[in-house]
């Protein structure tokens, strides 16, 4: 459990909680610099504040929300690489954020960015994307073997940590998830009998409604060793292990001939440079005559890393990729036909309005058992990622494919029965 809490390195995450003691005094250079970052941070109407009180800011209008930094060291770490120090420095308690931090993580993502790729993002995008076998499985024990009861605290009661339908704009969680299950089945024609192969299950709640909603025989395969075993468990207690098989290994190493394929939430930690092993799988697998398959995933409109923060401490390998990409190095390499295609951004920006408000809820219980910086992380993590579907910034695609010679299309009429965005 501990080794799962850990820093990247050697640095773990209660070592964060200690928070430098201020600058004794601001010199003229401390403004000067402020002065040049306040520039850039009033296009989004956020306010410095240095640690003396003091603030660059200048407008007599009330600012979205200020930005507190708390020694000279975090101001120059902050302008020197605000996309992963922002997150160091925050978690540390090195800056502070005034006002809501959604909103301002929203209107931060906001603020103009170059329309070419830094040095950094070049890198993070070409020469740091690689999830083999082994880095994925320490991947996945990153984020994902935190502890169940962890999740359990924040998740709907299923854990599904996918985005959710919204049928109505005050429908609950646990509604919403069911009507996602509900959606992907339908956008497959699943049918009773049907054979399915899930690739990254995560805690089984899709797979369990295939099999006792649909009446669907599947495999499905986790290298997560804390879902598995929940999954299983669910399963036994059930009644629908019979049914649903949770396999503990590589999707890599998926065999058989199935009529479905589906993969939901997990092409985000396969990495560009094994997009084509993917495809290789879902050709493989896939029925030529009558299967189908879906894929759900978070994606943007043209290709960038993960920012550096989230992909350090929080999903380290993961990349959400353009639609183009997963064209072009999945699915027309194992001869697909894309028969639907969806983005439901609304719904996941709504999804994590909720898991935010879980746990911010469950403060208290997650600051005693995981430490100060650990809660800071995850809050901004959550926080921040809300305000990336709010603005635009990352998508939630839905694709639906068959093999390219299959003669018949299952999804053209089964999805157009899908809520509109509350």
């Amino acid at each position: 459990m501990r080794d799962a809490l850990s820093w990247r390195g050697s640095t773990r995450w209660d070592d964060a909680t200690a928070i430098r003691a201020p600058s004794a005094r601001v010199t003229p250079l401390d403004r000067r610099i402020a002065d040049a970052f306040q520039r850039w941070l009033r296009a989004a109407d956020l306010r410095l504040e240095l640690w003396d009180g003091s603030s660059p800011w200048t407008s007599t209008s009330t600012s979205v929300g200020d930005v507190v930094v708390s020694d000279r060291w975090a101001l120059l770490k902050l302008i020197f690489n605000p996309d992963l120090q922002f997150g160091e420095l925050y978690t540390a308690g090195r800056v502070a954020i005034r006002g809501s931090l959604e909103r301002v993580m929203e209107v931060a993502s906001r603020l103009p960015r170059p329309d070419h790729l830094s040095l950094r993002e070049w890198w993070a995008l070409h020469a740091r994307n690689w999830n083999g076998r082994l880095a994925s499985r320490r991947n996945v024990h990153h984020h994902y073997d935190l502890g169940n009861d962890f999740y359990q605290i924040w998740l709907d009661q299923q854990l599904v940590y996918t985005c959710a339908l919204f049928p109505t704009a005050d429908a609950t969680l646990e509604e919403a998830q069911i009507a996602k299950l509900d959606l992907v089945c339908r956008k497959v024609g699943l049918r009773p009998g049907d054979s399915v192969v899930e690739v990254g299950c995560g805690w089984g709640a899709l797979a369990l409604h295939m099999g006792r909603a649909y009446g669907a025989r599947v495999k499905a395969f986790n290298i997560s060793r804390e879902q598995v075993r929940f999954a299983r468990e669910r399963a036994a207690r059930e009644g629908l292990a019979d049914r649903v098989e949770f396999i503990e290994d590589d999707y890599r190493n998926a065999s058989g001939h199935f009529d479905v394929f589906v993969s939901v939430g997990m092409l985000e930690h396969v990495g560009v440079h094994h997009y084509r092993s993917l495809g290789n799988v879902i050709r493989r697998v896939l029925k030529p005559e009558g299967g189908r398959g879906l894929l759900h995933f978070i994606g943007r409109d043209r290709p960038r890393p993960l920012n550096a923060w989230t992909a350090r401490r929080i999903f380290p390998g993961a990349y959400p990729p353009t639609v183009a990409e997963v064209m072009r190095y999945v699915l027309e390499p194992a001869q697909q036909s894309v028969h639907h295609l969806e983005n439901l951004r609304p719904h996941y920006a709504r999804t994590l309005f909720h898991w935010r408000e879980r746990f911010e809820r469950a403060e208290q219980q997650v600051r005693q058992r995981f430490g100060d910086a650990f809660f800071r992380a995850w809050h901004l993590y959550l926080a921040s990622s809300e305000a990336a579907f709010v603005s635009g910034s990352l998508q939630l695609f839905q694709i639906v494919f068959a093999p390219g010679g299959s003669p018949r299309l299952y999804a053209a009429h089964k999805c157009r029965e899908i809520a509109s965005a509350p």
